[in-house]
Order: structure tokens, then C-alpha cells, then sequence
């Protein structure tokens, strides 16, 4: 048999293998899913995480000052050289 041909068949069966593994792993993806699905269930335990200070001393950072944009800035790398 002719060379190209052999690997014509050859690649349209690993084609077919590839397409087919794909589609079983979907399936089982999807049965999982489905069969698990009732055991994950959002459930509230009622648990919050508290909030975590930003700073050792507990407070928090203020998003609404962002640091450097005030000319007296306390730290000296955010002015800019004169």
C-alpha cells in the first residue's frame, strides 16, 4: 500500500481516537457533576470571615487617599526631586 495513504489512515483514526476520548471525558465530566451535584449544594453555614487589618497596629488602608499624591507626602521617595 501506498506510504501516504497508510498515514492518511493513521492519522484519520488517531483523529477519531482523540474526538471519541473527548467525548467520554466530557460525558464523565458531566455525570460527575450530576451525580455529585446534590452533595454541593450552597449551603450557608452561616460562617464570615472577619475583615484582616492592613496594618499591624489594626487599622485598615483608605483606598480613597492614595499614598504620594499630597505634596506633603511623609514618605520621600513619593515627591518628586526639585
Amino acid at each position: 500500500m501506498n506510504p501516504e495513504i497508510l498515514r492518511q489512515i493513521a492519522s484519520q483514526q488517531i483523529s477519531d481516537q482523540l474526538t471519541r476520548a473527548h467525548r467520554d471525558r466530557v460525558a464523565r465530566t458531566l455525570a460527575r457533576a450530576l451525580r455529585g451535584g446534590h452533595r454541593h449544594e450552597t449551603e450557608s453555614d452561616g460562617f464570615v470571615a472577619p475583615a484582616i487589618p492592613d496594618f499591624v497596629d489594626g487599622t485598615f488602608h483608605q483606598a480613597a487617599d492614595p499614598v504620594g499624591t499630597e505634596a506633603g507626602s511623609p514618605v520621600p521617595a513619593a515627591r518628586t526631586a526639585a
